[in-house]
């Protein structure tokens, strides 16, 4: 820490701020203690006000134009600020509302009768502040308010409940996303195929880019390809590449999706619906580790971790002709089942209000929030389309929200919300479903082992998850230890 500049401001006197790279430390008594900083935008200043701050445990950094202001909430990220908008002859609202607008701090506006009265101020006050006073020398009111701004913020920082997960780019802390982690650490040790099995939406791919990311390959290409999005009569060409002259449009070579992730991941999306005369060279490359290209005649090796995924049932595929059996047993080695959004609990709150912050800005309001009824809708969605919806229907309330909190109305989900008490068989049945779809997870899928739990017959669990449509047994997950094909 460089001691070479100290700067005092007004308040105790064995208190002093340091600057340079670390701002917003006091050091009190010889010892470094934790400051709340505080960006104070006026341009009079009122030194009782700072005074009260400071003896609160403010450290407060003074900003007489909105240009110093935006400058030092750049540069020190403070969590809380006081904009006086009586100080300000002919407030320029539109820069006002570029400096307010950051998430990063929360403000509380000093603002007479006569400021409240002007409709551009009032607007702005309404959907960027947490708050305002009309009495600017209520030092005491402030000072709550101010701390009450920056709890908020502190809090929206990060919920201490969310597990970082592998990578950094999942968000979960119920016991099926700490299932999940744990799987995602194992399997990156290994290099194996890994089969992702999941409902649309959940995150197969961020899953296959955790693994990669956690693995020996991490430094070398992740290569996604969707199978659905990549036309029959193309795909070939598109995973093997082609040669010059290969067929009419083909002016240079290509290299395949194949080769060009060499030394690292191939992630195959929706392995389910590749055309069956694919899976046939598909099937060769991962037994011989070796591709030809479209119209070459050269055999060249590649050494690449096959991950694939899709929300299809493979094993029914099989049985119906549309999937080799070879393939599969090929590709499902190791088999991690996605959680649907609907058994993740309170992780559809935590991933909401990521999202939220995420994209936030794409409002004209400063938005602050989920309005209890929005809250409420949420948890009582069953959420077919999982993550990808919740995103989608956050996005679309963010843009179209006509206030700081969002509804839910403005998720559309109005009839979710604040419903007539459910009757008591409809109570038992969301408790069996979800009690059937947790102890899958928690089972791998065992059916004997969760029929046992359960306290049923193998044959009554078959019947119970037929009636609660879980796809013939097979919607959530099963992290099996050992191969989930028998062949090889």
């Amino acid at each position: 820490m460089n001691h070479s500049c100290q700067i005092r401001v007004s308040g105790p006197p064995d208190v002093e701020r340091e600057a340079g790279t670390m701002p917003f430390l006091a050091i009190r008594c010889n010892h470094v203690v934790p400051s709340r900083p505080l960006v104070y935008l006026s341009q009079r200043h009122d030194a009782a006000l700072a005074d009260c701050l400071a003896s609160r445990g403010w450290d407060v950094w003074r900003a007489k134009t909105v240009a110093d202001a935006l400058n030092l909430v750049k540069a020190n990220r403070p969590h809380a600020g006081i904009v006086d908008f009586g100080s300000f002859a002919s407030p320029d609202v539109a820069s006002f509302e570029t400096l307010l607008r950051d998430p990063r701090v929360g403000w509380v506006a000093l603002a007479d009768g006569e400021r409240l009265r002007d409709i551009s101020i009032a607007r702005l006050i309404r959907h960027c502040c947490f708050d305002y006073v009309s009495n600017a020398t209520a030092y005491t009111t402030i000072g709550y308010l101010a701390g009450h701004a920056y709890g908020m913020l502190k809090l929206a920082d990060g919920d201490p409940a969310a597990e970082a997960p592998p990578g950094g780019t999942m968000i979960g802390s119920c016991d099926a996303m700490r299932r999940l982690f744990a799987t995602i650490r194992k399997v990156a040790d290994t290099d194996t195929t890994v089969f992702i099995a999941g409902e649309s939406g959940t995150g197969k791919e961020l899953t296959a880019a955790a693994i990669h990311r956690q693995s020996a390959r991490a430094a070398a290409p992740f290569v996604a390809v969707n199978c659905a999005a990549i036309p029959s009569t193309l795909l070939q060409a598109e995973l093997f590449g082609h040669e010059r002259g290969a067929f009419t449009g083909a002016h240079q070579r290509k290299v395949g999706r194949i080769e060009a992730a060499h030394g690292g991941t191939l992630f195959l999306d929706e392995i389910g619906d590749m055309p069956f005369e694919s899976q046939a060279s598909l099937l060769r490359f991962l037994q011989e580790g070796r591709i030809e290209r479209l119209g070459g005649h050269a055999s060249i090796p590649v050494d690449v971790r096959i991950v694939s995924a899709t929300h299809v049932d493979l094993e029914a595929a099989m049985q119906a002709g549309r999937f080799r059996a070879d393939l599969y047993y090929r590709l499902c080695v190791l088999r991690i089942d996605e959680p649907p959004l609907r058994v993740r609990g309170r992780d559809i709150m935590l991933l909401a209000d990521d999202v939220l912050r995420r994209y936030r800005g794409d409002s004209s309001y400063r938005i602050r929030g989920f309005m209890p009824c929005a809250v409420e809708a949420i948890h009582n969605y069953s959420w077919p389309g999982n993550v990808r919806e919740l995103i989608n229907r956050i996005r679309f309330a963010i843009v179209m929200t006509n206030g700081p909190m969002i509804s839910a109305a403005d998720l559309e989900l109005h009839q979710y919300a604040s419903r007539q008490p459910p009757t008591l068989a409809e109570v038992r049945r969301q408790a069996e479903r979800r009690a059937i779809e947790e102890t899958l997870l928690r089972h791998r899928h065992q059916h004997a082992d969760v029929a046992a739990e359960l306290g049923i017959s193998r044959a009554t669990l078959y019947r119970l998850m037929t009636a609660h449509g879980l796809h013939g047994g097979r919607a959530v997950a099963r992290v099996p230890s050992r191969p989930c094909g028998g062949g090889r």
